[in-house]
């Protein structure tokens, strides 16, 4: 089903939308009305009932074709929705979940800052407790999302004394920057949630990849945040937003996972009508060899992703394959994209293919949700962890 909407719905508007920067709200209504922004939760809390591999097939299908769309089901669903139905008391649930798990509003996750990106414990967005509520002041950035949104997850400082234990998470919503598009579109905006005074999304990133994916600042001037809004006790922001990467790790992975494969398709059917010399390209020994040795990558990377994802559908520590399968598959990604654009010839480093836009969607994989020099920190972490186990 993701791959026929894929191919037919989202592929023939892909680069219009990467060149506009415009946000898709047509076909991510589409990808709503067929419960692709609910996957992995219950029926009971308007999802689709499915899994955690059933929710990687469709981060990895879709991003064949486009990592923007690709990117809006798995920030929307892992980063936007899971800390709540992970965290969230049973009203926060049924206040929130239904809305985003049907796609009628989408969500987003506020944790890196200008200051806080790679050192997430760095965190210098304040929420300070007066008469019921939380006032929060600060910022966050490169937020997905973050104007398009109207439910997010945010970090704060709630006791700087006690370091990453003094972090605590709460529930903000706001407007839509989108009305107009959202009321066409008939998605993207709800009455019934209302927007927080002193909470507003600012500069929208222009960014080299993902350009059809909305990302920008988010601001909090003196925020008033209900309690009731506070996310699990007060300081497990910095554990619960942890477990939260743990998964987001796996959903970045698929994607690049989806990128690279992408990318080798279009170069088979490229090289094997593309004739140079009197033959067919890929009749040359060198673009077996690439060719060969890129599908085996993304073999072994697809292993990692859906190894990683079958331990999390199974309530199984995760953490280093996570950061294993993101670590391989956005690596992966670049060298993909990259021999697709080099045996593209020209007509690679031009836009009349899809090759050049995947290696720029491909370098994000290299950096959000923990750079790769932050999963081998992490990968070599759990290593030596588990060896003085032993």
């Amino acid at each position: 089903m993701v791959r026929a909407l894929a191919r037919d719905e989202v592929a023939p508007i892909a680069s219009a939308h990467d060149a506009s920067q415009e946000f898709p709200w047509a076909t991510v209504k589409r990808m709503a009305d067929l419960g692709l922004l609910g996957i992995p939760w219950p029926e009971s809390l308007g999802g689709a009932g499915f899994d955690t591999i059933a929710f990687m097939i469709a981060i990895e299908e879709m991003a064949k074709v486009c990592a923007s769309h690709s990117i809006t089901i798995s920030a929307h669903t892992t980063l936007g929705t899971s800390p709540i139905v992970n965290f969230g008391t049973d009203a926060q649930r049924s206040k929130y979940v239904p809305l985003l798990a049907a796609g009628k509003v989408l969500g987003g996750f506020g944790l890196t800052e200008p200051g806080a990106g790679s050192d997430a414990g760095g965190t210098r967005t304040t929420a300070v407790r007066k008469n019921g509520h939380y006032v929060l002041n600060g910022t966050k950035r490169f937020i997905t999302h973050g104007g398009v949104g109207e439910v997010f997850v945010v970090t704060a400082v709630t006791d700087a004394s006690k370091d990453t234990r003094g972090i605590s998470s709460f529930i903000l919503t706001k407007e839509t920057c989108d009305l107009q598009a959202t009321a066409a579109a008939g998605i993207g905006h709800d009455d019934s949630l209302v927007p927080l005074p002193g909470f507003r999304s600012g500069k929208k990133e222009d960014k080299l990849g993902w350009r059809a994916s909305d990302t920008r600042e988010l601001i909090f001037e003196d925020v008033e945040v209900p309690v009731e809004n506070r996310l699990g006790d007060e300081g497990q922001g910095f554990v619960n937003f942890m477990r939260t990467l743990d998964a987001g790790r796996v959903g970045i992975a698929a994607l690049s996972i989806g990128l690279a494969q992408g990318a080798l398709e279009q170069t088979i059917q490229y090289t094997a009508t593309r004739r140079q010399f009197g033959k067919a390209i890929a009749e040359f020994q060198g673009v077996h060899f690439s060719v060969a040795d890129i599908a085996t990558q993304v073999e072994a990377g697809r292993h990692l992703v859906y190894h990683a994802a079958w331990l999390a559908q199974h309530g199984h520590p995760y953490g280093r394959e996570a950061a294993m399968a993101k670590l391989f598959c956005s690596e992966l990604a670049m060298r993909a994209t990259i021999a697709a654009v080099q045996l593209h010839g020209g007509y690679g480093y031009t836009r009349d293919y899809p090759v050049e836009r995947m290696m720029r969607d491909a370098k994000i994989g290299e950096i959000g949700e923990g750079t790769s020099e932050i999963q081998r920190i992490v990968i070599a972490r759990h290593i030596f962890r588990d060896l003085a186990r032993i």
